[in-house]
């Protein structure tokens, strides 16, 4: 029973997902989207586009690794990615993925951490898939809002083909071919600095 009791602590803390507001609103909503429905989307993203990924990948591995990726936003909250976050950042982001996975009983959530630090450092053809869907979610969300978040932020073209261009490209190359012209189309629109 205490192994049950300790998973049920780890499904209430994360709970606590639905709570962080990311920088991006969900299509035809005036709201801001969520962390836990970001995980949500960018899991089934990449269940419908894993044969386009770069490589081969094993996409068992690519959803753990999206389900676990924002978890570390219940303590440090969302940062937009065209910020420089610096190491502090993600030292504080690895200590709250540790700690929130570290809920589980018998070193259940080694695995999970294990797998977060893939993610991260997109040292694998998993992580770099779940990287450039990760990275494509919220540039289709912008897509979609009139570029809402990038005028909010005073992001450019360049930081957005920088940040997500590489991302997306590394891991879903035939993605990116599709977003990059809607990325110049959204300069014309206004929608970058």
């Amino acid at each position: 029973m205490q192994e049950l009791t300790q998973i049920i602590g780890f499904v209430k803390e994360i709970d606590k997902l639905k709570a962080v507001l990311r920088k991006t609103r969900p299509m035809g909503m005036e709201r801001y989207e969520n962390s836990a429905e970001h995980s949500w989307q960018v899991t089934l993203a990449a269940l419908m586009l894993k044969d386009y990924a770069a490589q081969t990948v094993d996409i068992n591995r690519v959803i753990r690794m999206l389900l676990i990726h924002d978890l570390c936003e219940i303590d440090t909250g969302d940062v937009i990615v065209y910020d420089a976050v610096g190491e502090d950042h993600e030292q504080a982001e690895a200590a709250a993925t540790k700690r929130i996975l570290g809920m589980l009983p018998n070193n259940m959530g080694d695995e999970y951490i294990t797998l977060w630090h893939e993610f991260e450092a997109a040292n694998s053809a998993d992580a770099r898939f779940a990287k450039a869907l990760d990275r494509a979610l919220p540039l289709m969300h912008n897509l979609n809002d009139q570029g809402h978040s990038w005028i909010t932020h005073g992001i450019t073209k360049e930081q957005v083909k920088t940040v997500n261009g590489i991302r997306i490209k590394a891991g879903c190359p035939q993605l990116w071919d599709l977003l990059e012209p809607l990325v110049d189309d959204a300069q014309l629109k206004g929608w970058l600095c």
